[in-house]
């Protein structure tokens, strides 16, 4: 009966996945990662195999993106849906959760709204080294350029990349053996995001995959996949303020995070 319970569970999930992907045709969201996937985004097509085992502690860091309104205070227990928000990281959870239920994983959410890199490691010992997850993904970078664009902080390209540095480095170092996902910063062309942005945001995208390289981290190609699904539905389809994702966006992105690290279809 659990068994029946669960394969239920696992089958509506796989439909409300494929359902952000309706502007798209049947293939939904499948046929979407099927064209990335033949445009040359060798993530997806290499990946062979899962970061994640079991009883592993699983931990989504980043921004407003991340913690998509996640309950905060006190001490949240891992695989708490109102303490993981409402967007990637709580569908992509989701999804591990129910298709894994003898798996004992633990999986928390601490992105915070606005934060910049810096902001990161001024709690990193509190929201991530503390927790010692086995599997670390990280997407951080559109408030790092968004706050200088309209003059509330002081940032640059280089300390972007040299705060994102020094904070792989400090984590690898209290844990040697953390697997990495460093998740690619995004934004669509509408909304908030004007011309004002270009190219200097592309050189933070690159930064973040240069990080990702000299760490031998997972990186979850995000622009690249958002650049072909805006060939299937108009930007603010998955992102109308060119930031924060839709359902539909956050589903997409879900989908990317685990075919990405986790080898799923």
């Amino acid at each position: 009966m659990q068994e029946d319970r669960y394969q239920m569970k696992a089958h509506n999930r796989r439909r409300f996945l494929k359902s952000a992907g309706v502007a798209l045709g049947t293939g939904g969201l499948t046929a979407l990662a099927e064209a990335y996937a033949a445009a040359g985004s060798s993530a997806l097509a290499s990946s062979s195999h899962s970061l994640i085992r079991k009883n592993d502690v699983l931990l989504f860091q980043g921004d407003s993106i991340t913690d998509a309104g996640r309950k905060k205070g006190g001490e949240p227990a891992p695989n708490d849906q109102a303490a993981m928000g409402s967007g990637y990281a709580w569908l992509a959870a989701a999804d591990l959760l129910v298709d894994n239920p003898d798996w004992e994983l633990k999986i928390f959410n601490r992105g915070i709204s606005g934060n910049k890199v810096y902001q990161l490691a001024e709690r990193w010992d509190a929201d991530c080294l503390a927790l010692k997850p086995n599997v670390l993904s990280i997407l951080i970078g559109v408030n790092d350029i968004w706050h200088t664009l309209n003059g509330n902080y002081n940032g640059t390209l280089d300390k972007y990349k040299n705060d994102y540095r020094a904070l792989v480095e400090r984590t690898r170092k209290a844990l040697p053996k953390v697997k990495l996902v460093i998740c690619e910063p995004f934004v669509l062309r509408c909304g908030a995001v004007n011309d004002k942005w270009f190219p200097e945001f592309d050189h933070y995208r690159a930064a973040a995959k240069e990080v990702a390289d000299a760490f031998h981290a997972t990186f979850v190609p995000f622009q690249a996949m958002f650049d072909e699904a805006v060939k299937y539905a108009p930007a603010a389809h998955w992102a109308a303020d060119g930031v924060h994702p839709t359902p539909a966006g956050a589903s997409l992105m879900a989908h990317t995070w685990l075919r990405t690290a986790a080898a799923k279809a």
